[in-house]
């Protein structure tokens, strides 16, 4: 087994790269979920059983305050865009969060036999996952 090492500029670059990428997964996850959480807010509530079944089992205050939710998290994923010190303590409370919130509806879209939104938050949980992961250090 051999070791390679990395030059001063090589691990720039490979810092770089990732950083590149953590911020391309946080974009899509913070787009994401606004526009998830508007549509729970603006769209009459048939609408959201046509597309979803399962809040014709959740009561309208749970769907909207799911809104809510999600949008503030969301917003909390591009905080460190404001500040880095303020914002990565957020960031990493929305991507645990968002975690959740996305396990809990892959296990509620699984129950439902809903292929497309099952498969819809395996992605979400693959893109987040590693952005909660290596934005800790």
């Amino acid at each position: 087994m051999t070791t390679t090492t990395l030059t001063n500029h090589q691990a720039r670059a490979r810092a770089d790269y990732l950083n590149i990428a953590l911020w391309t997964f946080q974009g899509w996850i913070a787009m994401f979920f606004i526009a998830a959480g508007y549509a729970k807010l603006s769209e009459p509530m048939e609408n959201l059983i046509v597309l979803m079944q399962w809040p014709a089992a959740a009561g309208e205050a749970f769907v909207r305050g799911l809104g809510v939710a999600e949008i503030i998290l969301a917003a909390m994923v591009l905080a460190p865009l404001v500040s880095w010190r303020f914002g990565r303590p957020l960031l990493l409370t929305a991507a645990a969060g968002l975690l959740i919130l996305e396990s809990i509806a892959l296990g509620v879209h699984a129950f439902g036999l809903d292929l497309g939104l099952s498969l819809t938050n395996v992605f979400l949980i693959a893109i987040t996952a590693p952005v909660l992961w290596l934005r800790r250090r």
